[in-house]
């Protein structure tokens, strides 16, 4: 047995998606593999995938693990079913395992009957959107071009009305070319118990949008200020929680920032086991692993040179990371953000200087609020300019 195991099972519950989002990377990026796989996980492959997972769970002694319930968007396979298969995992997996469970959607498919079915299920519910308002969703649109924010904006406070306790929060792509502050507190009109800010995926041969002068970091540092001001009363802002707590010398569990094993695994509608979905943004068939539930263990999968690439640490990065004194805290950022054509992922991420610029901000507010944080957090290197990183590029693994 090799590897750190699987904690985080995304099971692809359907592979399409009743939104035609312009930006989205999966379905408008450079991956294509979505197009030959059934839109829909058959029975006998959520079958075969419970079983792989309490497998797996029985192997490692897991005491925990996270189920993923995916697309595309998933409620498009129905509620009844993705409590059905929730419940086959729990039932499958070795007894003192706990099964958490959360469906990631869009919210224009939810209802007060489907939520219903849900959280009777033990099924929480996460919610992607651009930000709080109609403007801010602008690019989320259907297939017919009319735009999705009604109905995701009455989904997502139908689940803060009806079934607070199965409301997991709201998971929001930067978009730099907004307000950070406005952005936030249109989020916050949505009641969502956690927020959690994810970076734009890109790449040094395929940037990000509005990507120049760390103003992505900039963002996020006018955030941090409001949350921060505010007491952090009004909601838990994952991506700042953990910059913290790594600053403070605790562990992460994100694969944004800190150097914890990866630990994530992707089962598709047809039963392929794939990393995650972000390296899709990357290149065609970057998740690509040829291994299926029908055929191969997860640990076949740990066992994978791209999955042990992953799993290896410090060993995996550039020698810029190596040396820099952010590293327990950036941990070399988003893996698929580290890629470069001809030089695979051994790279800085993208992100580099705005990683920098925010874990400098929040180190230095948190220093300002105790003296203790002080000596806890490293200090920081000046924020390089972003295309010197690759003046002499290490060695990819493509």
């Amino acid at each position: 047995m090799s590897g750190h195991a699987f904690r985080q099972f995304i099971v692809k519950m359907h592979g399409r998606c009743n939104l035609a989002c312009t930006y989205c990377y999966l379905y408008e990026g450079p991956d294509r593999t979505w197009r030959t796989r059934p839109a829909t996980a058959a029975p006998d492959v959520l079958d075969r995938t419970a079983a792989r997972i309490a497998e797996h769970a029985r192997a490692h002694a897991l005491r925990d693990l996270s189920l993923v319930l995916h697309g595309g968007e998933p409620l498009l396979a129905g509620a009844e079913t993705l409590t059905r298969f929730t419940r086959l995992v729990r039932d499958r997996v070795p007894d003192g395992c706990t099964v958490h469970a959360v469906v990631q959607t869009n919210a224009t498919l939810l209802t007060a009957g489907r939520l219903a079915v849900l959280a009777d299920g033990g099924v929480r519910i996460s919610v992607s959107l651009d930000g709080g308002s109609a403007a801010h969703n602008a690019r989320r649109v259907d297939h017919a071009g009319r735009p999705s924010w009604p109905a995701a904006a009455r989904g997502a406070l139908l689940a803060a009305e009806h079934a607070p306790s199965a409301y997991a929060g709201i998971l929001t792509v930067v978009d730099a070319a907004l307000d950070p502050v406005e952005t936030y507190e249109s989020l916050l009109a949505l009641r969502p118990p956690a927020l959690n800010f994810l970076l734009p995926h890109g790449n040094w041969s395929a940037p990000p949008p509005h990507w120049a002068g760390a103003r992505h970091g900039e963002w996020l540092c006018a955030v941090f200020d409001r949350w921060w001001d505010a007491g952090r009363r009004e909601t838990r802002v994952r991506l700042f929680e953990e910059c913290l707590a790594l600053l403070l010398g605790m562990p992460s569990a994100t694969e944004s920032l800190g150097l914890a094993p990866f630990d994530a695994v992707v089962v598709e509608t047809d039963g392929s086991i794939e990393q995650t979905d972000s390296l899709k943004s990357a290149y065609d068939g970057a998740a690509h692993t040829g291994l299926d539930v029908f055929h191969d263990a997860f640990d076949d999968a740990l066992r994978h040179p791209a999955v042990a690439a992953r799993q290896a640490g410090t060993a995996s990065l550039a020698r810029q990371c190596r040396a820099c004194p952010l590293l327990a805290v950036c941990g070399g950022g988003h893996y698929a953000h580290r890629y470069r054509a001809g030089h695979g992922f051994r790279n800085p991420s993208v992100y580099c200087a705005d990683l920098q610029r925010l874990i400098r901000h929040i180190a230095a507010r948190l220093a300002a609020h105790t003296p203790v944080a002080a000596s806890a957090a490293p200090a920081a290197p000046a924020v390089p300019d972003p295309h010197a990183v690759f003046a002499a590029p290490e060695e990819g693994a493509r």
